[in-house]
């Protein structure tokens, strides 16, 4: 009966689908057949009534298929993604399903070389071998990853594809005869005027160094020095050459095939599958049927097997040999969402949507008013590249506006560092307080030793009472959430009484059972009560995440200590960074917050319950953490630096100029866009945000992160490998 029951079923899914013809799209001989074969197998496995011929149509290179289906002469192609993305923005084609392999839905772009002695950061003058264009593992993920690193120079004053073929002394990339010929010059295809019969550099089955294992059969042949392909690619070479190839890793060293998880380029979407928007819920339904039928668990594989392409002379025909399953996409799904944001942003970088205004200018993201302000006086204070300020609402929101691609670039402190890092950020730059010796004749300078800062907790001199352990129901002060020294470090020591080891390991629990009420920005219910909001231009709701809260950050948390004008809304004890304290104290009275505070009426509250004096902050904090850094996306690593570097000189050549990138108390905070500690930017782009971090901080947040919910993180961690 259950037998019956499905063919009942099938027999009223297909009959909506009769009279509809189904034209697929191939790009060589061996294609075609394989197709032929799939048309008769379903011929053979379905009612000839409910279910129409599926034809296949002939096409030189997949851009000759996008050209056929935005025409209504083919239904349905697999593209790369990086095709996927073009169809979609240049053709207005619909993605309507996507490749799925054994370990995602997504691939690693990997350099494969048989010469021992190469390195990732010295490629220039080899030749390359590419498995496509605008492909995500051939093209776009590595050239992606020389740009960010520097390595490979874009002027932005031609198409990237000039500087690519002037980098490399000769190339095969398929797809690029019609952006730049010496992209070509190694492939070895068929040459035609006729266009259907050249196969010459197109991505067709017909140009022997086409797709991933045409690039690793230029790199054998020796055409080329080496070859740009995804990781599945790695499966279909023989145990016995194996140990011919090695792969290039980023750090410059080389490793085996087998390490690709470690040594790869970057991470990026596979294959999917396009067609025009009215056609989408028939191609749907196509793609159903025949994984059902003839997929990997397909009730007719015996018959035929879409994803193995071995009798037909070729591999990857159709859909890649390695495909798992097909998920086919709901409706109305954005193409970010289909290929996840940080690849669509990497594709906006390398010019794939052509040039716009966003490529010639810097967009910084500003959290407040008075950050605006600053960020404003900056760019009437350069005469370099173009500045342009955004506005955000918080840090968190600077890193998710990035991510999106609508900023770019902006100064973490070390725990939103540590967000952004695991939100596919790097970083450009790093804060260092010490005296800077640049490299002579420029403002260029690195180090492997970064300048730390401390958190501490002040209380007033003359609340005697107040120590560590004995903050039970007493009113909190923090700088904001997620930030170092006011929200990550105080919850490790003991608060009070009944806080101890076997407390929860989220800081927002424990300071919330541990304090009466108190003022931690961004936060919500008790921990928003001795906040006080905004007024005049920087009006806001208390409690924000900004500097509009007058409550906020170092300057804030000090504001928060020793009350309002009125000698209200005040905190017992106030967590904050000790590097700007003394001079936050003085400007309580010069910028009329409060009048006659001085340094010794502030003492620091030590971990064994003691007190001691502000200058015995080396003895009595609660614990070291790790300079700011300003990150963006990888693609624009380079064009950052270029920018903060050229800033630096400029600025630093005119010491007289009233602007001063690290100075803020003129808008009337403190730590506007950089902390007013900073002495100068170290050049940090070569370095992973973890090593920056050190590695006993980032073990500490990230334990922490594995117990608090952080929407900011759920966020970055939308995996565009695994969805549907």
């Amino acid at each position: 009966m259950r037998g019956l029951y499905r063919v009942l079923l099938f027999v009223i899914f297909f009959c909506c689908m009769r009279a509809k013809k189904m034209r697929w799209c191939t790009v060589s001989d061996p294609e075609q057949r394989k197709c032929a074969e799939l048309g008769k197998a379903l011929r053979d496995v379905l009612p000839q009534a409910t279910f129409a011929k599926l034809s296949c149509i002939r096409a030189s290179s997949t851009i000759d298929c996008i050209d056929r289906i935005k025409a209504n002469r083919a239904d349905i192609v697999t593209l790369d993604a990086g095709e996927v993305y073009s169809a979609v923005k240049q053709f207005d084609l619909v993605a309507v399903a996507k490749e799925v392999y054994s370990d995602g839905g997504c691939i690693l772009s990997v350099a494969v070389v048989t010469n021992s002695s190469l390195d990732i950061r010295s490629l220039r003058g080899l030749r390359s071998c590419h498995s496509g264009v605008r492909w995500t593992a051939g093209w776009s993920l590595p050239l992606g990853f020389l740009l960010s690193r520097n390595y490979l120079s874009w002027s932005k004053e031609h198409p990237l594809t000039q500087d690519v073929s002037e980098f490399f002394s000769a190339s095969c990339v398929p797809g690029a005869s019609a952006m730049a010929l010496p992209l070509c010059t190694l492939c070895q295809g068929q040459k035609s005027y006729i266009r259907q019969k050249n196969y010459h550099c197109e991505t067709s089955h017909s140009e022997p160094f086409y797709n991933n294992q045409g690039a690793l059969r230029c790199l054998r042949s020796g055409a080329g020095d080496i070859a740009f392909v995804d990781h599945l690619a790695l499966e279909s070479i023989e145990e016995s050459e194996r140990d011919r190839f090695r792969l290039l890793c980023t750090d410059g060293t080389q490793a085996p095939l087998s390490h690709y998880k470690s040594c790869n380029l970057g991470r990026g979407p596979g294959g999917g599958m396009v067609t025009r928007h009215n056609f989408r819920k028939v191609v749907r339904k196509f793609l159903m049927t025949i994984q059902l039928f003839f997929g990997r668990q397909g009730r007719e594989r015996q018959r035929f097997q879409l994803f193995n392409s071995i009798s037909f002379g070729e591999s990857d025909l159709l859909f890649k040999d390695v495909t798992h399953k097909l998920a086919v996409l709901p409706d109305d799904i954005d193409v970010s969402q289909v290929l996840g944001l940080d690849y669509v942003a990497l594709l906006k970088g390398l010019g794939h949507e052509g040039s716009s205004l966003e490529d010639s200018v810097v967009r910084w993201c500003c959290i407040s008013q008075a950050e605006q302000k600053k960020c404003e006086q900056w760019a009437l204070s350069i005469k370099s590249d173009p500045l342009v300020c955004v506005r955000a609402v918080s840090m968190r929101d600077c890193i998710e506006k990035i991510k999106r691609d609508e900023v770019d670039v902006v100064s973490l402190d070390a725990t939103h560092s540590f967000i952004a890092g695991k939100c596919g950020l790097v970083p450009v730059v790093t804060e260092y307080y010490e005296k800077c010796v640049p490299v002579e004749g420029s403002a260029h300078l690195e180090t492997d030793v970064f300048p730390t800062m401390v958190g501490v907790a002040v209380a007033k001199r003359s609340s005697r009472n107040v120590f560590m352990g004995n903050l039970g129901g007493r009113r909190s002060c923090h700088s904001h959430m997620y930030s170092p020294a006011g929200w990550l470090l105080p919850y490790q020591h003991s608060l009070s009484f009944d806080h101890n080891s076997s407390s929860p390991c989220d800081p927002n629990q424990v300071y919330n059972r541990v304090f009466w009420k108190g003022c931690l920005p961004g936060s919500q219910g008790n921990l928003c009560k001795v906040c006080m909001g905004g007024t005049g231009e920087a009006a806001t709701k208390r409690c924000a995440d900004n500097h509009n809260e007058r409550y906020y950050g170092n300057m804030g948390a000090l504001r928060c200590l020793v009350g309002d004008q009125s000698g209200k809304s005040y905190g017992d004890v106030a967590f904050l960074e000790q590097h700007n304290l003394h001079a936050n104290i003085l400007s309580l009275n010069s910028t009329g917050w409060a009048e006659g505070w001085t340094l010794s009426d502030f003492e620091l509250l030590c971990g064994d319950g003691r007190r001691a004096p502000l200058s015995e902050w080396e003895s009595c904090n609660l614990g070291v953490i790790p300079p700011n850094t300003v990150m963006t996306r990888p693609v624009l690593a380079a064009r950052v630096y270029d920018f903060l570097m050229k800033s630096q000189e400029t600025l630093g050549a005119n010491p007289d100029t009233e602007f001063k990138l690290f100075e803020s108390h003129q808008y009337g905070e403190s730590d506007l866009l950089f902390q007013d500690a900073t002495e100068c930017l170290v050049h940090t782009s070569h370095k992973d945000y973890r090593s920056i971090l050190g590695e006993e901080f980032y073990t500490h947040v990230e334990t922490v992160f594995n117990c608090t919910h952080s929407d900011i993180l759920e966020f970055c961690n939308q995996d565009v490998c695994s969805i549907f």
